[in-house]
């Protein structure tokens, strides 16, 4: 054993080695200063819109067709292949936005899709286009999630149109800024509990027993829900509570062989933000992350489609993945 004089001295050695090696990241950092991205980042298949974007504001629900500035969702350059074959699929809030870009992406991997939308009907008929375009089959339901007997009632739709449900997919979404806790009412916070949270529970509770073992549901979690936001208080808590909600979803139906995960995403361009913020913030909307833009609605689904895929993730369950473009927070 060393004797107590070398610990002191070995230590005092290692406190000169941190100073050394402090000197030595200090010397560097001023010749090599960090660097900040100044203009947004592009690596996809083609060029996305970054700030400043149109100074717009909507009414809720918020209509995409009304949008100056269209999200991107048809994903010109992404290549089925019969990854969801003949599966029969719902996708709630798939009349716009994340929605409709997974409806697409699910339609061009072979599925039929059923879209769940609130009463933004133009919108849903441009999607169950778009997916007839795909070459598969659509049906559009407006209803409010919120409301358990709609969701059973829209399930059951489903069945005796289609026999079953294979995935489904909770995107619907209630979202609104409030810059004051005090200001928050209970009414504001209950609409967006029982459509964020409430309507996730009720279309899994009814969709599982159509469910046969290799069946998938994916959840639209958020950013805010893994980092909190001062500003969405309500909006993150359901987000958060969703997260929870795929991990505990997805061990309780693991002997069922139904598979539950869930996509986080940060900023991402859909009505779901001009109908929130006003014109002026809109515009520089997703300016504030690493990437200096918002994410594109065809860049977060093939998300989905990878949780929803038997053949890409039947290992996985229970998880929330994030795709976040790099935020950190703040």
């Amino acid at each position: 054993m060393k004797h107590k004089k070398q610990y002191i001295q070995d230590a005092e050695e290692m406190a000169a080695r941190h100073k050394a090696i402090q000197k030595q990241v200090a010397a560097t950092d001023k010749k090599h200063p960090a660097k900040e991205a100044k203009k947004a980042m592009q690596a996809g298949a083609r060029k996305y819109p970054e700030p400043p974007l149109s100074k717009q504001h909507l009414e809720k629900p918020g209509i995409e067709a009304e949008m100056d500035r269209k999200p991107m969702y048809d994903a010109p350059y992404y290549k089925g292949s019969d990854k969801l074959k003949d599966k029969i699929a719902i996708v709630t809030g798939g009349d716009s936005g994340i929605g409709r870009a997974v409806a697409v992406l699910f339609a061009r991997e072979g599925a039929d899709v059923v879209v769940i939308y609130l009463n933004e009907h133009v919108d849903a008929d441009e999607t169950k286009a778009m997916v007839e375009k795909e070459g598969r089959r659509c049906i559009t339901i407006s209803g409010n999630v919120a409301d358990r007997n709609f969701c059973f009632d829209a399930v059951q739709h489903v069945v005796a149109e289609f026999g079953r449900v294979d995935v489904l997919v909770n995107n619907s979404a209630f979202q609104l800024h409030v810059s004051n806790f005090e200001d928050l009412t209970e009414d504001h916070l209950d609409c967006t509990l029982k459509t964020n949270l409430y309507g996730y529970f009720h279309m899994a509770q009814a969709c599982v027993p159509h469910m046969k073992p290799g069946s998938a549901i994916v959840n639209t979690g958020s950013v805010t829900g893994l980092l909190g936001n001062k500003d969405l208080l309500d909006y993150s808590t359901t987000k958060g509570g969703i997260h929870a909600f795929t991990r505990s979803l997805g061990t309780h139906l693991i002997p069922k062989g139904i598979r539950v995960n869930a996509v986080a995403p940060g900023p991402v361009w859909t009505p779901l933000n001009p109908s929130d913020r006003d014109a002026d913030d809109i515009a520089e909307f997703g300016g504030h992350t690493p990437m200096k833009r918002p994410a594109q609605p065809e860049e977060i689904a093939p998300a989905f489609v990878f949780m929803a895929s038997p053949q890409c993730s039947s290992f996985i369950t229970g998880e929330v993945l994030p795709i976040i473009g790099g935020y950190e927070g703040g």
